[in-house]
């Protein structure tokens, strides 16, 4: 009986702490939110991959914007599809802070990139995405999806 009282308690507690560990990476499905007008945008998918995270549009939100393409991207990425569009690349977990950073962002509505950092906020709920040039920088709070 103590053997499988202790049992239970060790899988309770792996279990636990699992889905603790799942909260605490920006690894998921995330709904972006326009800063001005505060309506839903889009679904990113950031994965991992080689300790490094990337984030890729699933899905536009917006009806009218289905079928929306890069135009004023300057790289590869020119006239592309937005859907599908890797916009996240070579995140790294900080080694002493509770952020990643050290890789790029690309805003498909004006075609730039942007040094970027991302840190969970409200136990891994929600996902504060900097993108920024030197001083200067934008915020933008993404809520998981899944």
């Amino acid at each position: 009986m103590k053997k499988l009282l202790i049992t239970a308690l060790l899988a309770t507690t792996c279990a636990f702490s699992g889905s603790v560990f799942a909260q605490a990476s920006p690894v998921g499905l995330w709904k972006t939110i326009d800063d001005d007008t505060k309506q839903e945008k889009s679904l990113v998918r950031i994965t991992e991959s080689g300790g490094a995270v990337s984030g890729k549009i699933e899905k536009l939100l917006d009806p009218a914007k289905a079928d929306a393409k890069c135009d004023k991207c300057t790289d590869a990425r020119k006239d592309q599809p937005v859907v599908g569009m890797q916009i996240i690349t070579g995140v790294k977990k900080h080694s002493d802070e509770p952020y990643w950073d050290g890789g790029q962002i690309l805003d498909p509505n004006n075609g730039k990139t942007y040094k970027v950092r991302l840190t969970l906020k409200d136990g891994g709920k929600t996902l504060e995405v900097r993108g920024f040039i030197g001083f200067l920088y934008r915020n933008q709070t993404w809520q998981r999806v899944e």
